[in-house]
């Protein structure tokens, strides 16, 4: 689940908000069970992450939780995303 690093943090490595933390573990955990049913560690075959944030003004802060996915890759599903959400054009309506 989610590192908490003590001392100062950087951007994107702060802990889960403690008003957040018990809602996002259980959502978190919950999500795993059904897409990984009774997998653990590299047996899980979906990885998946939530992010919550609050609407309104709030210096950009989002509260992140996954089920053990690197890092690293989750940069590049990041990056990935946005390109994809930069590159479409500006759709409306519901699906």
């Amino acid at each position: 689940m989610t590192k908490v690093t003590p001392g100062p943090h950087s951007l994107g490595d702060a802990p889960i908000e403690d008003k957040y933390r018990k809602q996002m573990q259980a959502l978190a955990q919950g999500l795993d069970d059904i897409l990984n049913p009774g997998k653990r560690g590299k047996d899980k075959k979906v990885g998946f992450v939530l992010l919550l944030f609050e609407y309104g003004e709030k210096e950009g802060r989002a509260n992140y939780v996954s089920n053990g996915a690197d890092r690293r890759d989750i940069v590049t599903l990041f990056k990935e995303q946005i390109r994809r959400f930069e590159g479409q054009p500006e759709i409306s309506g519901r699906a």
